[in-house]
């Protein structure tokens, strides 16, 4: 790869945001939807959710034969120089979406997301 190439090729997010994005978006979707949605792989995708889910930005629960996934908004970005601000408005600004709470309420930033 050269310098040019290199230099041209990084984005603003990391591959856990984009997968954090797009649960945001589609709280129900398939890992292949994921994946495909963030241009990494199903295994990436995989690994990336166990760590979301380890963090506790995100809580799977099992619906059926498929996952449906929680975000909680209200936790603090993980870099020290933005661990004041909490990922619910970053997230809510990236999917142009009010995001609202399980029932239905806007406003709540404890466990919020776009159902």
């Amino acid at each position: 790869m050269t310098e040019g190439n290199r230099r041209d090729s990084w984005t603003l997010l990391t591959s856990h945001g984009h997968v954090l994005v797009e649960i945001v978006r589609n709280p129900e979707a398939r890992i292949r939807e994921l994946s495909a949605a963030a241009g990494i792989t199903e295994r990436a995708t995989a690994a990336i959710i166990a760590d979301l889910e380890a963090a506790g930005y995100v809580t799977r629960t099992r619906v059926g034969r498929r996952n449906h996934y929680n975000v909680h908004l209200d936790l603090p970005f993980r870099h020290s120089a933005q661990r004041d601000l909490t990922v619910g408005p970053f997230l809510e600004m990236l999917v142009r979406n009010p995001l609202t709470s399980l029932d239905g309420q806007e406003g709540d930033q404890e466990s919020r997301t776009n159902v």
